[in-house]
């Protein structure tokens, strides 16, 4: 029995010992909820940032687009010799202005001055020979018509006649031929120009069949200059200007502009006279030609620079740079929505004026778009717009 109470006694102050601990469990708890209803306000989320946007509209506009280019003489030929022999006289000095028919080269013109007179001799012989046919000719026609002798030996004589004949046309030929030899000794220039590096010296020994030749000379009275255009800027350039065929474009293209090496502009624009027929396997290209007179000669065969094409755009969308941002191969702007929200929008750019892209499509006239802090904008953020003091590219 006293086990018993003993039991009962403990029993009861453990119950005791729990019903303690939920009390101030719920005094704890009454406390911490009283603490937090006591605390500052929840931080309120921040305003909408504030942005500057303007609205787009149209203008003219004119982009350009520049090519490397070589530049070549009109007439641009290699002086070589069409006799061998030794060089005797060099008539000019490297980059030295010459006229159409100025000597240039002299070759030793001895051994072609023999043939020529070798040749002459053998026309003189020809001819006395065609003297004698004649005279036997003359001597049987009488005998033949009196049967004195056989009209065979009259036919022979004819014969011979025309044997002569025909060697005195082959000893011309043979003449005219040492004479052409000779005239090539002396070697004039073909056309008006400059002069390029003279590779042969005086003593030289010259022939037709040199690698190299004596020099070069260039007409650069009107000069080339040669660019190139991809397969891509060949279609967008016969998209851009007027005309139906290709002939008719290149007589409505406006005039081009020429770069020079130092990036200064030469001071007479060119003309783009012709197109290649064909592409470059190579390179994918294709070859365009642009004329420009060069009166003081500032230009010379083997010049490089720059072609400057120019383009006017009429009634472009104008969109800044900075207002753009680029993902994956594409170009967006973010115009101003309803509520304020911005609106992600692709847009096709087809040129560049300064830091202005000239827009195809993507967005209108009308519009409004943020025009910087784009960078950390996402689709539908609000916004507070400010309109910016400059308009976008009115007209």
């Amino acid at each position: 029995m006293k086990i018993r109470s003993a039991f009962a006694s403990s029993l009861n102050t453990v119950k005791l010992i729990n019903s303690s601990i939920a009390v101030a469990i719920t005094i704890i708890t009454l406390l911490l909820l009283n603490s937090c209803s006591s605390s500052p306000a929840a931080v309120t989320a921040p305003p909408p940032q504030s942005l500057p946007v303007a609205e787009i509209h149209t203008s003219s506009v004119t982009t350009y687009q520049e090519y490397p280019a070589s530049i070549e003489g009109a007439v641009n030929v290699e002086i070589r010799p069409q006799v061998s022999g030794a060089l005797d006289k060099v008539f000019v000095d490297e980059g030295a202005l010459v006229s159409a028919g100025q000597p240039l080269f002299k070759i030793n013109e001895q051994p072609y001055r023999a043939q020529l007179n070798n040749a002459l001799a053998t026309q003189h012989a020809a001819e006395a020979a065609l003297g004698n046919a004649q005279l036997e000719i003359d001597k049987l026609t009488p005998l033949v018509q009196n049967k004195v002798v056989s009209e065979f030996q009259l036919k022979t004589a004819k014969a011979a006649y025309q044997v002569a004949v025909a060697n005195i046309e082959q000893a011309k030929a043979n003449v005219a031929t040492a004479q052409i030899n000779l005239g090539y000794t002396l070697i004039k220039a073909p056309v008006s120009g400059y002069i390029g590096r003279l590779l042969k010296k005086q003593g030289s020994l010259v022939a037709p069949q040199d690698v190299e030749a004596l020099t070069q000379l260039s007409d650069v009275h009107d000069v080339h200059v040669y660019f190139s255009l991809g397969e891509k800027d060949f279609v967008s350039f016969k998209e851009q200007y007027a005309g139906s065929t290709l002939k008719d474009k290149l007589s409505h293209l406006p005039s081009v502009a020429l770069l020079l090496a130092d990036n200064s502009e030469y001071a007479v624009k060119g003309k783009i006279d012709m197109i290649d027929g064909q592409f470059d396997k190579n390179t994918g290209a294709i070859t365009v030609r642009a004329s420009f007179p060069n009166a003081q000669g500032l230009l010379r065969s083997g010049n490089t620079g720059k072609i400057r094409l120019s383009l006017l755009h009429t009634d472009a969308l104008i969109v800044p740079e900075s207002a753009t941002i680029e993902m994956q191969d594409k170009v967006f702007v973010f115009a101003l929505a309803d509520s304020n929200k911005v609106k992600k929008m692709p847009i096709n750019i087809v040129g560049k004026n300064g830091t202005d892209y000239i827009v195809k499509d993507g967005v209108k006239v009308g519009d409004e778009i943020v025009l910087s802090g784009v960078d950390h904008l996402q689709e539908g953020a609000k916004i507070t717009p400010q309109k910016a003091v400059a308009q976008i590219a009115k007209n």
